[in-house]
């Protein structure tokens, strides 16, 4: 027998109907070089806990309460860094979409939000997509001017063995109150055809961007070029660049992404 724990109390309902939860955290600075933390709140699945930090940056760590996101589930993680704040946030484990009771979409939303002056690294740990599961991701970044930005997401399509679920993954990023990157990609049974021939994953299953946005990138910005055999930098128009990583497996997209990201920042 299998039992969900769940802060305030909070189960999941039964079959046909799905779980609603939000995670919360806002970053200010704290007036003596470091950041603090007067919000920082979870519910169902969703927990955020404070880890140690050696620096000026507060290090936040989403942990996974209860399983999910299953079918029918609305999952919404919202984070703000004010003017001179410094806030990471990454995950203590892989996110595993999971079909569950509810044959529904579930869906999963982010909201990033970075004053000027403040700085926002969202780092999560890979999503798996899970043979039969249906889930829609849908992360939206509004940057300030002079904010900075530096935004990873990953995902794994099926299980070692077993072929994927349906996953639809939307970025958008916001700049100056300006457009900087707005894409989707639909993978799995029923996504639109091609998605895993040559023009999109070539038949590879694991897949990741990285977002570096930085004021200084007005005026000198990386060049598009090739990574490897399977990534390429694309210089955004704006303050921005985008890392783009399809590969067999997941452990080479992240290397892969960590080391543009040690070049670019």
């Amino acid at each position: 027998m299998t039992v969900d724990l769940a802060p305030r109390g909070r189960t999941r309902p039964g079959s046909g109907a799905g779980l609603r939860a939000t995670a919360r955290a806002v970053a200010c600075a704290d007036g003596r070089g470091g950041t603090a933390l007067p919000v920082l709140d979870g519910e169902g699945p969703l927990a955020l806990r404070r880890t140690r930090s050696t620096g000026p940056a507060a290090r936040v760590t989403l942990v996974g309460a209860m399983s999910g996101p299953l079918g029918g589930d609305h999952l919404t993680v919202e984070v703000a860094a004010r003017e001179g704040a410094a806030l990471r946030i990454g995950s203590a484990a892989a996110t595993l979409a999971l079909p569950g009771q509810a044959r529904e979409t579930a869906r999963y939303d982010v909201r990033l939000t970075v004053a000027e002056g403040a700085e926002l690294h969202w780092l999560p740990e890979q999503l798996i997509s899970v043979c039969d599961s249906d889930l829609r991701v849908t992360t939206r970044a509004e940057v300030a001017a002079g904010g900075r930005l530096v935004l990873r997401e990953e995902q794994v399509l099926g299980r070692t063995g077993e072929a994927p679920g349906r996953l639809t993954s939307r970025l958008t990023v916001r700049y100056a109150q300006a457009p900087l990157l707005d894409q989707e990609l639909s993978c799995g049974p029923g996504a639109p055809g091609g998605w895993d021939g040559p023009a999109v994953l070539a038949g590879y299953g694991a897949l990741g961007q990285l977002i570096v946005v930085r004021p200084e990138f007005e005026r000198h910005k990386p060049q598009a070029a090739p990574l490897g055999e399977w990534g390429a930098l694309t210089p955004l128009a704006g303050p921005g660049v985008l890392v783009t990583v399809v590969a067999p497996d997941a452990l080479r997209v992240r290397r892969m992404l960590d080391e543009a990201l040690r070049d670019l920042t």
